[in-house]
């Protein structure tokens, strides 16, 4: 997989992808961006939880399981010196249905520990924990 970045000026990159979608990224205005796309760190936060969301969705679905809504909160956590990796990122899923807690619970596991490909990749500690019907379960 290979994708083209384009400088855009200041901070702005802009990105084409393989499926043919465009990504502005941006830094903060405070280090001379100019806000025109999310900053680098938050498009990795969120292209963790959507890629592992893929895989949740997926399995659920393999399994006959209707889910109702789905949405989740992606908390990251970097280190104090450069280059401020990502040391510890923690992902809730909040799931609503009528979903078994053990199948939902086996979703999420084989997607943290094993599919999301993005989650793999980081160099940082992974934790998640979820719900169903507003009923929280750590891992």
């Amino acid at each position: 997989m290979k994708v083209e970045i384009q400088w855009k000026g200041k901070m702005h990159f802009e990105t084409s992808t393989p499926s043919g979608h465009v990504l502005s990224l941006d830094a903060a205005p405070e280090i001379g961006g100019e806000n025109k796309g999310p900053r680098p760190t938050e498009a990795l936060l969120a292209a963790v939880g959507s890629c592992s969301g893929i895989d949740i969705v997926d399995i659920l679905t393999k399994m006959r399981l209707h889910v109702e809504s789905f949405s989740m909160e992606v908390a990251g956590e970097r280190a104090e010196d450069h280059p401020r990796r990502f040391t510890q990122v923690h992902m809730h899923y909040k799931l609503t249905g009528n979903l078994p807690e053990e199948k939902v619970r086996r979703a999420v596991k084989l997607s943290v520990e094993k599919y999301c490909s993005v989650a793999q990749s980081l160099n940082a500690k992974l934790s998640a924990s979820f719900e169903i019907n507003g009923q929280v379960y750590d891992m």
